[in-house]
């Protein structure tokens, strides 16, 4: 039985989308689809979300808001620039059961045609390197990383994460996450002037 307007909120129905691109992916999933699950019609998605690219582009930022609101409390956590390092690399990539990598996998490749996706990806892919820069910089004030292109730095930090997370998610019998874990630690030791033993 659908479920009246006026007790429907608009998190319901982006929960209930971003389970049903979770199962069936960006490229495969029809606004009908979504209606269908969340017991509405499709007349009243367009109502809230206006078209199928801005509905998609929404549901994954409202995946990602979890993650998002993990990074603003490490951030606000103080400590050392070594422990909040430490935490972001243990936070960003992939962990126990979680579908929000292979959805920011998929949400990659959909967002080639997709704008309103590309510039959500974009928007929060620039929050994650933000942090980690800012991280880096203030080590870099305290003496505890040496590193003289904090921007450079962060890019290549972030993009050997996202290409070893991909693996992971999509050739999980290829490399585990311990292995992954341990070449994160490796090459951002190399790059902040630190032991690798120092980002266990």
């Amino acid at each position: 039985m659908a479920r009246g307007f006026g007790r429907l909120r608009r998190e319901d129905l982006l929960r209930t989308a971003c389970d049903v691109i979770a199962t069936q992916g960006f490229g495969h999933t029809r606004t009908a689809d979504i209606a269908q699950a969340a017991g509405v019609s499709q007349a009243l998605l367009f109502y809230h979300f206006e078209t199928k690219e801005k509905l998609f582009a929404q549901a994954f930022s409202h995946a990602a808001r979890l993650d998002l609101d993990a990074l603003a409390k490490l951030e606000e956590s103080g400590g050392s620039s070594a422990e909040r390092l430490r935490a972001l690399l243990k936070l960003y990539p992939p962990t126990g059961k979680s579908k929000a990598w292979a959805l920011w996998i998929d949400a990659w490749a959909e967002s080639i045609r997709n704008a309103e996706l590309e510039e959500m990806c974009l928007r929060i892919d620039m929050r994650w390197k933000q942090a980690l820069r800012a991280i880096i910089d203030e080590g870099v004030q305290a003496g505890a990383f040496t590193c003289a292109d904090s921007e450079g730095s962060t890019w290549r930090i972030i993009s050997l994460i996202d290409g070893l997370s991909t693996q992971v998610t999509v050739h999980r019998r290829v490399l585990t996450r311990a292995r992954m874990a341990e070449y994160v630690r490796t090459a951002t030791a190399a790059e902040l002037g630190l032991s690798p033993d120092e980002l266990i």
